[in-house]
């Protein structure tokens, strides 16, 4: 599989970039011409924080009440995310540090007043004083260029800009996007000669021998799938998956294994097709699957929330906070730099991996949802209010882009707990306790009222509306991920799911299959967009699997040694992390 991706991987840019000039020239269209700067609104990032709270003291003392420090708490529910600005003599600007608090359950950052060029952090019953000025502390930190620079023994990070990486696929798309004519339309003729079920895997069958008496998923994992009787008890070799299952045997379809070295943990494998038709009884005739995707591998992955802390971080570039070219223009307010009123996210930072403090606990990491350029509506109801829909997202309380209702949204609060549904306007009032979010289209699945199986996604068949591929008559299969919430035998699971070549129906019908009571889609079309790695430790060994044996083209060596995308250095897409929970170490 890892020379798969890359033999896919490698033609398709190299196609891409073959292909702009004639296509171009066949368009007759010229380059995209740079368009004119909109009007700026005055508003930053830090005016969507409807909570926040600052503090303010004089540095120079009474006789200066020109040289100030103001330390915004942009949530302080959350705890997490501050906003350090000081304005000192000779400078128009004011300097402004985005500070991050690991610990913010316990620790908390105050400006000393008594000795106003410092900063007291209260940890637990300690309690130390971190100068800040008039020393060199901010800016030694801010020109390390590291995404998160320690500052105070560690107790705080400076947050900076950095660039993210990403692939050469990823580099090339986005070339086009930003500075071709026509680029999406580029884009799609290539996916649709050249790349439709390029990732495709299928399963080959194990003999019942090699299956040994393990019929039943352990004790403590999600339940089983719904499975055909013709297959209930077909068990298959997949070479694509790279999580170690500690066995050589064949993997029954439907039923879950545990991950070597990761408590809590399952893994299962499944065709489409063997799916129960039970799970589609009463719906209409497009349930039906193709031959291909019937046939295609899914591969979910289930973590028990009991165990795990689910985190949430933008990448370095993605997704952007400006318009989507996708609204149309009654939607668009051109006086404005986005839907929110911001184009980008300064004075604060984008980080792009997880910060260092945390890192010991994270136990894997899977790619989020879609850029802003497809995270919003050009057809169907959702096009025509909230500017267009765009796709809102939360990162350490802060709203980076506002949670629109209509739309999948999966969101922890900050006790922790995980929640995925519709958002509906009366969930503003969770806002103050969302620690993170991120809405990503509508519902695969939508939840039941009455409690039985949960209901297929009212727009799962209207491609237009939904959403799903940016346009009415692409009824493509693809590369797909989503997420779903498992409710069973009092435990709560999160369940993430790869799909090799599926619609979203298809999609549906799996993760229904399994009793998800909510499911939502993730990102589509290529291993980047799709990327799941867990981390098994023994002692101070860290192992980096992959989901699919191909996602490893998307780390780094060094000495021999794999980094991690997301751990290792900063990426340019947001993600998921699962920790463990502090009170589980």
């Amino acid at each position: 599989m890892g020379f798969l991706c890359g033999a896919v991987i490698a033609p398709v840019q190299w196609l891409l970039v073959a292909l702009i000039p004639s296509l171009l020239q066949a368009q007759g269209v010229p380059s995209k011409s740079p368009t004119p700067a909109l009007p700026q609104s005055a508003w930053t990032i830090v005016d969507l924080q409807s909570a926040r709270r600052a503090e303010r003291v004089l540095l120079g003392g009474e006789a200066s009440a020109t040289m100030t420090a103001t330390l915004t708490n942009l949530n302080p529910e959350i705890n997490a995310s501050l906003l350090l600005t000081l304005q000192l003599p000779g400078r128009t600007a004011p300097l402004e540090y985005h500070l991050e608090n690991p610990d913010p359950q316990r620790r908390r950052v105050v400006l000393d007043v008594a000795n106003p060029g410092a900063l007291t952090i209260k940890t637990g019953g300690a309690t130390m004083q971190c100068s800040i000025w008039p020393n060199d502390l901010l800016e030694q930190a801010r020109r390390s260029k590291l995404s998160y620079a320690p500052l105070c023994e560690g107790k705080l990070y400076l947050r900076n800009t950095v660039e993210g990486n990403r692939s050469s696929l990823e580099a090339t798309t986005e070339f086009l996007r930003d500075h071709v004519w026509a680029g999406e339309q580029i884009i799609g003729f290539v996916r649709r000669e050249f790349y439709v079920d390029s990732f495709i895997e299928r399963a080959r069958p194990a003999s019942a021998a090699q299956v040994g008496k393990e019929q039943a998923s352990p004790s403590g994992a999600p339940p089983a799938a719904l499975i055909r009787a013709a297959d209930a008890q077909q068990a298959v070799h997949v070479d694509g998956l790279g999580v170690d299952l500690g066995r050589q045997a064949g993997l029954v379809l439907g039923q879950w294994y545990p991950a070597a070295g990761l408590k809590k943990v399952f893994v299962s494998v499944v065709r489409p097709g063997s799916t129960d038709a039970a799970v589609t009884a009463g719906v209409s005739a497009q349930a039906a699957l193709d031959p291909v995707e019937a046939d295609a591998l899914a591969y979910l992955v289930g973590f028990d929330l009991a165990e795990f802390e689910l985190g949430f971080a933008l990448g370095t570039e993605h997704p952007r906070l400006g318009w989507s070219d996708r609204v149309r223009p009654g939607e668009r307010d051109t006086r404005l730099a986005g839907p929110d009123g911001i184009g980008n996210a300064l004075p604060l930072e984008r980080a792009g991996m997880v910060n260092p403090e945390l890192q010991s606990r994270v136990i894997a990491t899977f790619t989020g949802g879609f850029k802003r350029e497809h995270g919003a509506f050009r057809h169907g109801a959702l096009a025509a209010v909230n500017q267009g829909s765009h796709y809102g997202f939360v990162e350490q309380g802060v709203v980076f882009s506002r949670l629109v209702p209509g739309l999948s949204t999966v969101y922890v609060l900050a006790d922790g707990s995980v929640g995925m549904n519709t958002w509906a306007r009366e969930d503003d009032s969770m806002l103050g306790q969302i620690r993170h979010a991120r809405q990503n289209g509508v519902a695969l699945l939508e939840r039941n009222p009455t409690g039985d199986s949960a209901l297929f996604g009212a727009l799962l068949d209207q491609w237009g509306p939904g959403n799903w591929s940016g346009s009415v008559d692409e009824k493509l299969r693809s590369l797909r991920a989503g997420a779903c919430v498992i409710d069973h035998a009092g435990r709560r699971f999160l369940v993430y799911g790869y799909f090799s070549a599926a619609t979203p129906r298809t999609m549906a019908r799996v993760l229904r299959a399994y009793g998800c009571g909510y499911a939502m889609h993730l990102d589509m079309n290529a291993l980047e967009h799709t990327y799941l790695a867990m981390y098994p430790r023994s002692g101070s060994n860290v192992v980096v699997e992959h989901l699919v044996r191909g996602m490893e083209v998307l780390d780094k060596t060094v000495a021999a040694k794999v980094v991690p995308r997301f751990l290792g250095f900063a990426d340019d897409r947001d993600f998921f992390y699962l920790m463990t929970r502090k009170e589980s170490q």
